[in-house]
């Protein structure tokens, strides 16, 4: 059981539903002035789009599955994909 449990786990993925388009992302960071924020705008138009980004938050998310994921977690893989 623990092996059918392990393999389960490892086969689990984050998706993310509704739209989440480069405009829906600017919307939600109009009024945000902060580096982090910038920097994630950045690089979502050098990038043509949040494609790149979703897969990339969730492939790192996915680690955290098994302890839970926090808006802390989101919030420092979204700085770190904005600096890459």
């Amino acid at each position: 059981m623990n092996e059918l449990v392990r393999y389960l786990m490892d086969k689990m993925y984050i998706d993310f539903q509704g739209e989440i388009s480069l405009e829906t992302i600017r919307r939600f960071l109009t009024s945000d002035s902060s580096p982090a924020a910038q920097m994630l705008l950045d690089k979502l138009q050098r990038d043509g789009g949040v494609d790149d980004m979703l897969i990339t938050l969730a492939d790192c998310l996915k680690e955290q599955i098994r302890s839970g994921i926090s808006e802390e977690q989101i919030q420092d893989q979204l700085s770190t994909y904005a600096e890459s």
